[in-house]
Formats: C-alpha cells, sequence, structure tokens
C-alpha cells in the first residue's frame, strides 16, 4: 500500500457520533419504521437512527477526508478515489426494532477494492471489535484485548451461525442442512454480533446467502486481521458481498465450503 491507513482513533470518532443517534432511539416509540424496496424481500426495515447515523459518519468523513468515497446502505456511493468508506449505521435493523442488542454500526475501509480496516461498535453493551490494519482488538467493560479466532476444531466440534433460516431454497442449493448435520449445533439471529464472535473465538463458522458491501466488507479485516478467513461460497473475494463463509480457522473453512459445494 503506498497510502497511510488514517488512524484507528477516526474510527471511533465515527462510532461516537453514529450512537449520538442510535442509541437514544433504541427501545424507544419513535423509531419511524419506513420499509426500502428490495428483491425477495417483503419488509426491509429502515429507521431516522439508520438515516440519521449515516448522515453523521458522512460529514465527518467529508470534512477530514473530502477526497476519499463513501458507499452507504441509506445514502449510496458518493465519490472516487482509491479509498472508500463503507458504512451500515445499523447492521441489524430487525433486531434494533425489537429492542434486542444484536445490532451493530458497521464501518469499513477499502483500499483499491480491498478491505483493509474495519469496526463493528454496539454502543448499548459499550463493545467494540475493531482493525486497524495489522491486528484485531475489542473493547468492553472487562478492557481491551486482542482478538484471536479458534483454531484447529474438528468440524464435529464447530459451532456454525447464520442469521436467518430464510431464504429456503438458498439453504438448500448449497446444501447447508448437510453442513447443520455435520457441525456439533448451528445458532441463528446473530447479525453482525455473531461475526463478531467468530473473531473473538466463540463462533467457528458464519454462513450467510445474501449480504451486500455494507454488511460484510467491515467485518472481513476484523476476521482475518484475528487469524480467519472470509471468502464467498465459492472461495473468492468477499468485498462485494453475496453469499459468504466467515470462518475461525482456514483448515476448517476448506471442508466447510467442500460441504456446502457438494
Amino acid at each position: 500500500m503506498n497510502q497511510q491507513l488514517p488512524d484507528i482513533a477516526f474510527f471511533h470518532e465515527l462510532a461516537n457520533a453514529a450512537s449520538q443517534q442510535t442509541l437514544p432511539r433504541f427501545r424507544t416509540n419513535n423509531l419511524q419504521v419506513d420499509t426500502k424496496p428490495k428483491e425477495g424481500e417483503r419488509f426491509d426495515p429502515v429507521t431516522a437512527a439508520d438515516r440519521e447515523a449515516e448522515r453523521a459518519m458522512r460529514a465527518l468523513i467529508g470534512a477530514r477526508y473530502p477526497d476519499h468515497s463513501i458507499m452507504g446502505e441509506e445514502f449510496g456511493i458518493s465519490g472516487e478515489g482509491p479509498f472508500r468508506w463503507v458504512l451500515d449505521p445499523v447492521d441489524g435493523t430487525r433486531p434494533f426494532i425489537c429492542g434486542l442488542p444484536v445490532w451493530g454500526t458497521l464501518i469499513g475501509l477499502l483500499y483499491e477494492g480491498q478491505a483493509v480496516m474495519g469496526m463493528m461498535s454496539q454502543p448499548h453493551t459499550g463493545e467494540r471489535f475493531w482493525s486497524d490494519g495489522i491486528r484485531a482488538y475489542s473493547s468492553s467493560f472487562h478492557g481491551q484485548t486482542v482478538l484471536q479466532t479458534r483454531k484447529y476444531i474438528p468440524l464435529e466440534q464447530a459451532i456454525l451461525h447464520t442469521t436467518s433460516p430464510q431464504p429456503e431454497h438458498l439453504r438448500t442449493q448449497a446444501n447447508f442442512s448437510a453442513l447443520v448435520e455435520r457441525t456439533r449445533m448451528t445458532r441463528y439471529g446473530g447479525e453482525c454480533y455473531a461475526m463478531a464472535m467468530l473473531a473473538a473465538g466463540h463462533i467457528d463458522v458464519c454462513v450467510e446467502f445474501s449480504l451486500q458491501p455494507y454488511d460484510i466488507v467491515p467485518l472481513i479485516p476484523i476476521i482475518e486481521q484475528a487469524g480467519g478467513i472470509v471468502t464467498t461460497l465459492w472461495g473468492q473475494s468477499a468485498e462485494s458481498g453475496g453469499p459468504v463463509v466467515a470462518s475461525g480457522c482456514p483448515a476448517l473453512h476448506q471442508q466447510v465450503l467442500a460441504i456446502l459445494n457438494g
């Protein structure tokens, strides 16, 4: 890389600005829930928290890095250049609406199309997970720790996560049921929090079948710099989204891909 990466302190600034918009609205009755048109979805919610948090982050990025591009879930792509910020102000709007604290604000940075830094902020629990371009870290009331994925777990002892059992036809096409049968247990509903738990060594495999770039770009550096691996279902780079598989161990990842593509 021939350009210097931003300081991780700026990611914390962005997360702070987003939390000022999301946290006061969480578990309240003034969410102003709307729905966005999305192929294959009857209801794709968006709230004032989503929109205002993205506006706040865009304003900070525009002031600090006016030559950087921005991609956000709510307001699309603006600008050009080798650096692109990728923002999901509320990843997990459904649990946000339900009052469940498994949502998070995702902040990622691409350099020439490759995910190089990222952060997941959960202001309700006071937790953050991030990568600074070299290592991955977390902070909470326990303090700050270096993240490390779990290694050398046999497939039969692996914990598998996927956010939703729908749409069923995608899981059937990808032989997901065979993976469920081969792993120790399967959990649902964790959204971006499950990816963070994979980086922290508590979950071994996450499979998601329909991600957008803003759903996964911020999480790729966190997982990979903690020792894991993130690819598409077919083993390619995952920055463009689609069906995505994340694993804590490269050897386990290959087994998982082989089963899903069997």
